[in-house]
């Protein structure tokens, strides 16, 4: 089982990426593909995603959903609304919890 959490959209700069909403929960994404492949992983292999969103309105709903949707193919989703990051600019913020393929399905039971 492999664990990751503190994902935001930091662009390969280190920078917050705030062009729009849509670009941050693109740079969390691949953050998160980073982090899976440098763990021999892929999204293949999410069992389950967190996702904390600050300032919960349909429009950021609907970017994490396009978003996710070219990403993950199994609605693995948790979603927490909150009020602050611990990176104050930071809207979302992503935890992954993965497993080899053979565990995936009992990891998400």
């Amino acid at each position: 089982m492999f664990i990751s959490s503190g994902h935001v959209g930091i662009n390969d700069e280190g920078n917050l990426t705030h062009a729009s909403f849509e670009d941050e929960v693109v740079a969390v994404f691949e953050n998160v593909a980073r982090t899976l492949k440098a763990a021999g992983l892929g999204f293949e292999h999410v069992a389950r995603i967190t996702y904390y969103l600050v300032d919960l309105k349909p429009a950021g709903l609907d970017a994490v959903r396009t978003v996710r949707s070219r990403c993950l193919n199994a609605e693995t989703p948790v979603l927490v609304g909150i009020s602050a990051l611990r990176i104050r600019a930071a809207r979302i913020e992503i935890e992954v919890v993965a497993a080899q393929t053979e565990d995936v399905d009992s990891a998400r039971k």
